[in-house]
This record gives structure tokens, C-alpha cells and sequence, in this order.
């Protein structure tokens, strides 16, 4: 299994260690624990620069966060304190699935017979899965909205010091 601290050839799936192609892969698959789209978690702000070339880009600072909206495809989530990405999140124009089978166009019902490791929040109006998902944002169309990854850090009480 992949440790974060390990670095093995991932240029196939994250290009930004490959060297090669650095797009969004709108289509890539969204890998709980690693990233979505060619962008790996962990990253820095520097790392992730080469991808957001030819996007149109938001970028917003708050709670020791910095956030980058990347067209209407993702969120990206730094942690001020470390630099690095803990957190990104799909938007309404990312193609790629979670597990080839969830997107942002499953429909909530069909969640669990999809998966059933996804266990709903009501305080956080969440599907979360310890595998390594967020599931959030059904706004009265039964679809999912966003679909999260982050790292296994964020669920650590010690995690704001980014000491990770």
C-alpha cells in the first residue's frame, strides 16, 4: 500500500512526478488517499502550479487555508501552516469516478448498493467513507454534488500544526 512519505512511479496516474504532461485529466479517476485529475495530495502550491495553466482560477485564503477553484472542475485545499494539499474536491465538470462507478451524477439511493462502506453524517450533512471520501452537496436533485479526498492526517486531532 502507498505511504505518503514513499514516493513510487506515479507518473502514469499523477503526471507531476512523471515530468510529462502537466493538464487536468478531467476523466482520471478519483483515488481516496492519493488525488484526482494528475493532481496528487500533498503536493505543494509549486507543485501544482503547471496543472492550472490555461484554467481559470480562484483563488481565496481562509481559516489557515488557501483555496483554488479550477474552472467548475475542483477545489484544491492547502494548509497554510505546511503548504501542502490536503483536501481536493470535485466540481459539477469533473468526469472522473470514484471507484469507476461514482461520479457527480449518482444519484444518492443508488449510493450504498454502489458502496457500502458510506455512513451519513447528520451534523455535517456528509457521506463519509473511511476509505478515504467525503460525499456531500445533494441539493434537492438526488445527485452528488462533491465528491472529497483528502489525507489520513485531516482526521487527526494534531492536524493543524501540519507537522504531517
Amino acid at each position: 500500500m502507498y505511504m505518503h512519505n514513499e514516493l513510487r512511479n506515479l507518473s502514469s496516474v499523477f503526471p507531476i512526478y512523471g515530468g510529462r504532461n502537466m493538464s487536468i485529466d478531467n476523466n482520471a479517476p478519483i483515488i481516496p488517499f492519493e488525488g484526482i485529475g494528475g493532481i496528487q495530495l500533498y503536493s505543494t502550491e509549486e507543485q501544482v502550479k503547471p496543472f492550472l495553466d490555461g484554467h481559470n482560477v480562484k483563488k481565496e485564503r481562509y481559516s489557515g487555508r488557501i483555496r483554488y477553484q479550477v474552472d467548475n472542475l475542483l477545489y484544491l485545499v492547502f494548509l497554510k501552516k505546511n503548504g501542502k494539499l490536503f483536501k481536493i474536491t470535485t466540481l459539477d465538470g469533473y468526469k472522473g469516478k470514484l471507484w469507476d462507478k461514482i461520479g457527480t451524477d449518482t444519484v444518492e439511493n443508488e449510493l450504498l448498493s454502489l458502496d457500502d462502506s458510506f455512513i451519513w453524517d447528520d451534523w455535517e450533512e456528509i457521506w463519509q467513507s473511511p476509505k478515504g471520501v467525503i460525499i456531500e452537496g445533494y441539493d434537492g436533485t438526488g445527485l452528488c454534488k462533491w465528491i472529497s479526498v483528502y489525507v489520513k492526517e485531516m482526521l487527526e486531532p494534531e492536524f493543524e500544526k501540519g507537522n504531517w
